[in-house]
């Protein structure tokens, strides 16, 4: 069929979907309508700039589907967002609500800008236009933002305040990932990567590692990255090597994290932290470790890479961090490679800001504690779920994970029907 939805990131979402529709058995007749999504929206983002011309940036939002509850997904500032690209964010986003147990369907948004490029002022009218076009699209119980990358919890007040203006009072639960003081949640900040350390320990007690001795490199020092860091090496791993698009260090004799921490915070990446341990970006994912941790962006792990990873385990932070071809090595490696996939592993943001949801329509709020502690006992289960499989069906850990939540939403659909 003719489509709009193309490129790389999108062939390997539809890749890897056929691959577990395969599995599952689903008919061929049945399978567009799980994977096209529901609504794409593409708008024109014109902005006064500071030197009084006008720009006008491209945005987009895709809704996958509703069929289990309202949508969810991020919203990304970013230079190389395009619909395909976003499409198949929001597609990966539906199975990770489904696996997780979540009431949502996948959703995904951007803009393509570069904001470094961008004054407070002009990122602050960008966040606004782009929030008021999409007013006709979006609501509490249709579609709900959260940050992503290029975006963080001031770029969601500013959504948030925009929308309540338009509708005449305070509407909290319209985004996620909110500063507390305006109706987010305690343990929303640092929930992914906590998340990814929680299911890295998991994987750890399932291969009788123990963390005291354990290794690890995380390429991507965002948010996910560094709080995956921080609660890495307070269970006592050693964080041998990081990047971010800035830098890239490796040193066998471990980091201070909290100090690349307060780095990163002060200057805004990790440039100038070291000049001794520099290292080629190009050949961190391949150095010896117990741990790999990519927590940056798409397609880092093709075939190639995947065969000269020197890793235990590898816990997939970032969305799509990983080709279908490179897939297909890491099948042939399953005894050496404990794969935890990216719908699993990165799935603590999305389940906080489920969190948040529930009690800005509450207006009750819990503390971290609660937070955190509600956080763990849906990842376990949703891990539990995915190992059961695995050693039921003798199937790789993504196809796993990704059948849980494809027949979910399989399920869903066929028992409501095709309406009219």
């Amino acid at each position: 069929m003719s489509t709009i939805y193309t490129g790389p990131v999108f062939e390997m979402a539809k890749n890897q979907f056929n691959s577990v529709a395969d599995y599952l058995g689903i008919a061929e007749g049945h399978r567009d309508r799980l994977l096209y999504p529901k609504r794409a929206i593409t708008i024109s983002c014109p902005i006064h700039m500071d030197s009084g011309e006008t720009v006008v940036f491209q945005g987009y939002r895709v809704q996958h589907h509703l069929t289990l509850g309202p949508t969810k997904g991020g919203t990304r500032f970013a230079p190389n967002v395009d619909i395909g690209e976003v499409s198949a964010l929001a597609i990966w986003m539906s199975w990770k609500c489904a696996l997780a147990g979540l009431p949502y369907g996948g959703a995904k948004g951007g803009v393509t800008v570069d904001t470094h490029s961008l004054s407070k002022r002009e990122l602050e009218s960008l966040s606004r236009r782009y929030m008021q076009e999409m007013i006709p699209f979006v609501g509490p119980h249709i579609d709900v933002m959260a940050p992503d990358m290029g975006t963080n919890e001031q770029v969601m007040a500013w959504f948030m305040d925009t929308y309540s203006m338009y509708q005449g009072r305070t509407v909290n639960e319209i985004v996620t990932g909110k500063p507390v003081s305006s109706g987010g949640t305690e343990g929303r900040r640092e929930a992914t990567g906590l998340g990814v350390a929680h299911l890295v320990a998991r994987a750890m007690e399932r291969l009788q590692m123990k963390p005291r001795e354990a290794t690890a490199i995380i390429q991507g020092f965002g948010n996910v990255g560094s709080y995956a860091a921080l609660e890495l090496a307070q269970q006592g791993v050693k964080i041998i090597g990081v990047s971010d698009h800035t830098a890239c260090y490796f040193d066998r004799k471990g980091f201070d994290v909290d100090a690349l921490v307060a780095y990163a915070s002060r200057h805004g990446s990790l440039k100038g932290f070291s000049s001794e341990a520099l290292f080629d970006p190009n050949q961190l994912l391949v150095q010896p470790c117990d741990i790999l941790i990519p927590a940056a962006v798409e397609r880092v792990i093709d075939a190639d890479v995947a065969t000269r990873l020197n890793c235990r385990i590898l816990a997939e932070a970032a969305n799509g961090p990983t080709t279908p071809e490179a897939d297909a090595v890491l099948e042939h490696r399953r005894n050496e490679i404990f794969v935890i996939p990216d719908i699993l592993c990165n799935s603590g943001g999305v389940i906080v800001s489920y969190f948040e949801w529930v009690q800005d329509l509450q207006q009750l709020f819990w503390k971290r504690e609660e937070v955190i502690t509600r956080l763990k006992g849906l990842l376990d289960d949703a891990f539990h779920r995915v190992m059961a499989r695995v050693e039921r069906d003798e199937v790789a850990h993504r196809v796993a994970a990704m059948a849980i939540g494809v027949d979910k939403v399989a399920q869903a659909k066929a028992t409501r029907g095709l309406f009219p």
